[in-house]
């Protein structure tokens, strides 16, 4: 059985308030996990054309306040 299945079976094993704070536990996991690549590609350049082109839309006129 692989770690991945073992970890499976024992959520599957969790009260629903242990389930609770599994899940909670979790998303913060994950949101750490999303910033950090957030910052290491705009550390190495990925973003910068993007932002490129929405300062572009930005002076042109482009973009609109909703």
């Amino acid at each position: 059985m692989s770690n991945l299945e073992q970890i499976e079976n024992a959520v599957r094993q969790l009260s629903p308030r242990e389930l609770a704070a599994f899940r909670a536990w979790f998303a913060e996991l994950d949101a750490e996990a999303w910033d950090r690549q957030i910052e290491e590609d705009i550390a190495a350049g990925k973003l910068d054309a993007l932002a490129e082109e929405a300062l572009n839309d930005l002076r042109n006129g482009r973009c609109a306040d909703r």
